[in-house]
């Protein structure tokens, strides 16, 4: 049994370290609550672009179909894919980022088609590089509160291959925040745009918007402001999904270190109460001798 010194030790050093996780548990909830209510505060945003989207395409704009095709609608025989990969650039968030990083690699082995990959954060970035994958271009340290200005190059990089015509499919991978317990990993279709079809029954619930000067230049110069909103989304609900698993991951964390105090202080009272005896049956052995 270690000694009462190297015990005494430990749980300092163990106390040491559940005071760090307590501060970054704390940090992570202050930051998790912004970063909650910059997703809901977007939310609506990009749901009204679908919705706008549908209204075209219900009203059947010229863009949606024939030569006048959008770039961005254009579909094509898929030769060569892509994949948004979202992640964080920091670690100790529990298994968020290895939970995307699997479900992307295990979709990147099993399609028959070549696939590049553009990484946002650094977890993703060295997953991607450490198993060789094609990474097309890199996104680091977007920081904890993102505009969409910053979000803008991504965007492009991907409408760009696209209509260029490098790939033909892209997909966007990111964790999805559920709740302060739950954070989904999603893998979803972003390229080429599919407008929402507007069921028969549902026509006549949608608000009649009125669109200026055209239908066919409103569509046009909503497509790429779609894809702009829907990477710049997947990042705020990642670092949504990032600072509420850190939360969870640091109060986990400093209850193991409570327990682990608890066990080690138990060890270092028998340790003591060995010694004790020890020193008892010394003296007891010591007195005994000098009677004999």
């Amino acid at each position: 049994m270690p000694s009462v010194r190297v015990i005494r030790r430990r749980i300092k050093s163990v106390q040491n370290t559940s005071k760090i996780t307590q501060a970054m548990s704390s940090i992570a909830a202050i930051k998790m609550r912004k970063a909650q209510q910059r997703v809901l505060a977007a939310r609506p945003y990009s749901d009204k672009i679908v919705e706008v989207l549908g209204a075209l395409s219900a009203r059947g704009a010229d863009g949606l179909e024939g030569e006048g095709v959008h770039p961005l609608l254009e579909k094509r025989p898929t030769k060569k894919i892509q994949v948004v990969h979202i992640t964080s650039d920091r670690g100790l968030c529990g298994g968020m980022n290895g939970n995307l990083n699997r479900q992307t690699g295990s979709y990147i082995l099993h399609e028959t088609h070549p696939v590049s990959v553009v990484t946002v954060g650094k977890k993703g970035r060295d997953f991607m590089v450490r198993f060789g994958r094609d990474v097309k271009a890199v996104f680091t340290d977007l920081g904890d509160a993102p505009r969409l200005l910053d979000t803008t190059p991504i965007a492009k990089v991907v409408s760009d291959d696209y209509t260029k015509g490098e790939v033909d499919e892209v997909y966007v991978a990111y964790t999805q925040f559920v709740n302060n317990l739950v954070q989904r990993p999603v893998l979803q279709k972003l390229l080429p745009i599919e407008p929402p079809k507007v069921a028969e029954g549902e026509k006549t619930k949608q608000v009649d918007f009125i669109f200026e000067p055209s239908t066919d230049d409103v569509f046009a110069r909503l497509l790429p402001r779609y894809v702009d909103m829907q990477i710049y989304h997947a990042v705020l609900e990642t670092i949504a999904s990032e600072q509420s698993a850190r939360m969870v991951a640091m109060r986990n964390a400093s209850e193991n270190a409570k327990d682990m105090i608890t066990s080690l202080t138990l060890e270092m009272n028998k340790a003591r109460q060995e010694q004790i005896t020890k020193e008892l049956l010394d003296i007891t052995g010591g007195v005994s001798a000098m009677e004999g």
